[in-house]
């Protein structure tokens, strides 16, 4: 599935946010989510490369897709 095919639940703009708010912003908004429903995160911080596939795998979610869009990242989180 490319990028543009991809579906989601909540979107969650989080550019110009810095660490580790879009991963806390990410947390809060999946805990009130259903199992299995997508989660679409914008984020411009340079961490969130790291940051937010570790908080998937440390905390059951699967990091479904990652795209680089130049001056941001967008990240498909499906809860777990």
């Amino acid at each position: 599935m490319t990028h543009s095919e991809q579906k989601w639940d909540v979107e969650f703009d989080g550019i110009g946010l810095i660490c580790p708010m879009p991963v806390l912003k990410a947390r809060k908004l999946l805990l009130g989510m259903p199992q299995g429903a997508v989660l679409r995160l914008l984020a411009s911080d340079p961490a969130a490369v790291i940051d937010v596939p570790h908080f998937c795998h440390e905390a059951g979610h699967d990091l479904i897709d990652m795209q680089d869009e130049g001056g941001h990242q967008v990240y498909y989180i499906r809860r777990g």
